[in-house]
């Protein structure tokens, strides 16, 4: 039986797709560690070319500097308001509302969520998209 690798780091951070570079967040962040950079860098540019936004990313760093990583997707709030053409969310979102999602569009972002979610049936996945959009003060359609 192969020997586990002690972890001494799991950190999430937020890096721009395809353009992640040796400066901060990444530098500093993975930098403290003694992490090769480039061999974090090169990888994650190759794996997200051709996405866009910031993407939240999940390094886990081992005692002898190696480490794996994890791309999620875009996270759903960025999502939800790119759809809508909104610049923020509500800050009383169960007094003010800022828009309205459309059942199509609710499932447009739940599809494009799924591989994210801790569930693979598309109807929850509506459901937890539905629950991010109301935490931010957007209706969803019935």
């Amino acid at each position: 039986m192969a020997k586990q690798k002690k972890v001494i780091a799991n950190i999430k951070m937020k890096v721009p797709a395809g353009n992640a570079t040796p400066a901060p967040p990444v530098g500093s962040i993975l930098g403290q560690y003694g992490v090769n950079m480039m061999d974090f860098i090169n990888p994650f540019n190759e794996q997200t070319q051709g996405q866009t936004g910031n993407l939240p990313v999940y390094v886990t760093v081992y005692e002898d500097r190696s480490f794996d990583f994890i791309v999620k997707g875009r996270p759903t709030d960025e999502l939800i308001m790119e759809k809508l053409g909104l610049d923020g969310a509500s800050g009383e979102p169960h007094r003010n509302k800022v828009g309205t999602l459309s059942q199509q569009q609710l499932e447009d972002i739940a599809g494009t969520k799924l591989p994210d979610l801790n569930t693979n049936d598309p109807d929850t996945a509506k459901k937890i998209v539905a629950g991010s959009a109301r935490s931010m003060g957007v209706e969803v359609e019935s």
